[in-house]
């Protein structure tokens, strides 16, 4: 069985991808910014805890130092993810787009999945079956835009994950590197309003965490299959 982490687990989809991998037999990391509701997340579902921010350099290095001395890591799921609303809760709009809205989201979905994979990369690089999951969104396709969400800082930043899934896909050949689209799953991200469980969303991010040597790479998948950029 794999080492895997997940970035944002202690709740929602990442909460559900550690219960699901655990139960498949995998050693999971359950990543999370506070202690307090990260280790009570780790200790009921059997995961081992690791207090990890992906804003802050501090916490990313002392993570990548706390998983290389328990042996190392096969797998990163870059789950964590947040969405920024107008203080009367709308969803901000191109029309409404600060560049400051931007930067916070941005520095969470993008910024922060950079710093965590290329501080993981090394252990990374150590496994003989390395698998990078990148949690995106089917609002990020550009074949796609348009239809319905009317917001613009979250979707873009997930549009600029899948680039980067690819260009990591590119650079690093002998890993699986993918980005998953879960569908529009009920979490605090969009305060329960999506229309599938957690279980369902889980379903596609659980099934690419477990990707073999020959598996794809540089994809974007939904529960479905492969889906259009």
């Amino acid at each position: 069985m794999t080492t895997i982490l997940i970035t944002g687990a202690n709740k929602g989809l990442g909460r559900e991808t550690a219960r699901r991998l655990i139960a498949a037999g995998h050693t999971v990391y359950l990543g999370a910014r506070s202690t307090e509701r990260g280790s009570a997340a780790a200790a009921e579902l059997g995961a081992r805890f690791v207090q990890l921010d992906v804003t802050d350099d501090a916490s990313v290095t002392a993570a990548v130092a706390a998983v290389e001395a328990a042996g190392g890591l096969d797998v990163l799921v870059n789950n964590a993810g947040i969405e920024v609303r107008s203080p009367e809760g709308a969803i901000i709009g191109a029309a409404e787009l600060t560049a400051d809205v931007l930067r916070e989201v941005f520095e969470t979905n993008v910024f922060g999945l950079v710093r965590v994979t290329q501080a993981f990369l090394p252990l990374l690089q150590r496994s003989a079956a390395p698998v990078v999951v990148n949690v995106s969104s089917g609002l990020a396709s550009l074949t796609e835009a348009g239809k319905g969400y009317p917001g613009a800082a979250y979707p873009a930043s997930k549009t600029t994950v899948n680039m980067l899934t690819v260009q990591y896909a590119k650079a690093f050949p002998q890993m699986r590197i993918n980005a998953v689209e879960p569908g529009y799953t009920a979490t605090d991200l969009n305060r329960y309003e999506g229309v599938q469980t957690v279980e369902q969303g889980a379903e596609v991010i659980v099934r690419m965490a477990q990707l073999g040597p020959d598996g794809p790479t540089g994809g974007y998948y939904d529960a479905a299959g492969r889906l259009p950029w």
